[in-house]
This record gives structure tokens, C-alpha cells and sequence, in this order.
């Protein structure tokens, strides 16, 4: 489905980024993967993505930073050739009343998960208008479309998100490229899993499915985006939240 194709994937080492990163994978992509610190849990899914026998990288790098995620760019450059798909997935979180948050908290949130995702875009996309199929993917948010209490900083970056993806999505039609974003409800991963059993029993409560979306729905909906098959889908934002929002 992705053979011979490149894609870069930030916040790649665990959780969402990495089952993204490992579909991918399965699917025939050569993957460079960005991760912020956790050096081990980033080498670990390299080596879980070169056992479907494709060319995989690991990069440490803020994206927020734009001298820094334009090096690292021109790396994977350097080193892949070219890239076909870039896939916005890096986020933090520094959730806070907003009488309580701190100008350092929202600030952080918002660097990472919005201006990171137009750095990378901003030093990938002449690379990606060469490819035949090209593909920007950002990973937002259901909290980005609703709000969420004690999300100000986070809503507000993944709602920025789904701005710059129509506007993405309108500026690179022209080229055959294509921009849109998915948007997780409460999905299982390693941050989900250390809330209180409490909290998990009003998630199940909430979601008219009745329980916590898995990684690997939100990855498989990554990967049609990546595909062939999504050729003419662009600046569409899709949920994957169980009729969380509806």
C-alpha cells in the first residue's frame, strides 16, 4: 500500500506515533522517526520497524525549534532521498484551569503542537510537492473541535491544527498534494493508562461505544490517508473518537 514511499513521523517513539510508524512499516514505508528524549523507547521501535525489512531512522529533535527541526530535515534528506508523507504527530500536554495556567504552560503547548507542525511542514514541503503522491497527515484532536476543560493551551493548539491543515490542503492542490488531519478521542496508550480507574469508567460512560479507542484505529486511518486510496480527500478532519463528538 506504501511501498517504496518515505515518511517522516514526529512523536514517533511511542504511543499513536509509533503503532503509526509500525503500520506504515507493515505497509512497505521507509520511516524516519522524530522523538523528543527517550532515546531507548525510539531505538526499540527502529528496530521493531527494520523487522518489516524497510529503511528506518531515528532523529532526536525539538520541532519547535526551527533551526533545529530544519537540520534535522535536511538530514533525512540526505539520508532517504526524499519524502512522501509527513505526518504531524508530536504533542505534549500541561492541562490547568486556565485562572491557574501559566504563561510558560501555555506557551510550551502551543510551540510544540502547532508551531511545531508548521516547521516541519514549512522544510519538508518542497520535497513533498516532488513527490507523485504527496501527503501531509496531522494528528489534532476532538478537544480541538469541542473544547475541553482545563485544555485551554491544548484545544487551542489542536483547533490551530485544523486551520493550517484546510489552509494547507488549499495552498498545495495545485501540486496534487493533499493535507488533512485526524482527530483522536480517548485512545489507549501509555498516558491514558495511568488514569484513575474512576476516570476510565467515565470515558466508557461518555463514549457511545462504550470503551477507549486502540492506537492502531487511529493508525489505520493514518495509513489509507498516506495511501492511494485517499487521492482525492483533502483538508477533511476525521474523528476516530467512538461518537464522542457528534
Amino acid at each position: 500500500m506504501l511501498k517504496n514511499k518515505t515518511a517522516v513521523i514526529t512523536g514517533a517513539s511511542r504511543g499513536i506515533g509509533r503503532q503509526i510508524a509500525l503500520q506504515f512499516a507493515e505497509n512497505g514505508a521507509n520511516v524516519a522517526l522524530i522523538y523528543a528524549g527517550n532515546t531507548t523507547a525510539a531505538e526499540e521501535t527502529k528496530s521493531q520497524l527494520q523487522k518489516f525489512g524497510i529503511k528506518a531512522e531515528s532523529y532526536k529533535c525539538d520541532v519547535s525549534n526551527w533551526d533545529e527541526s530544519k537540520t534535522v530535515c535536511e538530514t533525512i534528506i540526505k539520508a532517504f532521498g526524499s519524502v512522501d508523507i509527513l505526518v504531524n504527530n508530536a504533542g505534549i500536554i500541561k492541562d490547568r484551569l486556565l485562572l491557574r495556567m501559566s504563561e510558560d504552560e501555555f506557551d510550551s503547548v502551543m510551540d510544540i503542537n502547532l508551531k511545531g507542525a508548521f516547521n516541519m511542514m514549512k522544510h519538508l514541503s518542497r520535497w513533498v510537492m516532488k513527490s507523485s503522491a504527496g501527503r501531509f497527515i496531522n494528528i489534532s484532536s476532538v478537544s480541538g473541535m469541542m473544547g475541553n476543560a482545563g485544555q485551554a493551551n491544548y484545544s487551542a493548539a489542536k483547533a490551530g491544527l485544523l486551520g493550517l491543515t484546510k489552509t494547507v490542503a488549499k495552498e498545495f492542490a495545485a501540486k496534487a498534494v493533499t493535507c488533512n488531519a485526524i482527530a483522536p478521542g480517548f485512545i489507549e496508550t501509555d498516558m491514558t493508562e495511568t488514569l484513575p480507574q474512576s476516570v476510565k469508567d467515565g470515558v466508557n460512560i461518555s463514549v457511545p461505544l462504550k470503551r477507549m479507542g486502540k492506537a492502531s484505529e487511529v493508525a489505520n486511518l493514518a495509513v489509507f490517508l498516506a495511501s492511494d486510496l485517499s487521492s482525492y480527500i483533502t483538508g477533511e478532519i476525521i474523528k476516530v473518537d467512538g461518537g464522542l463528538y457528534i
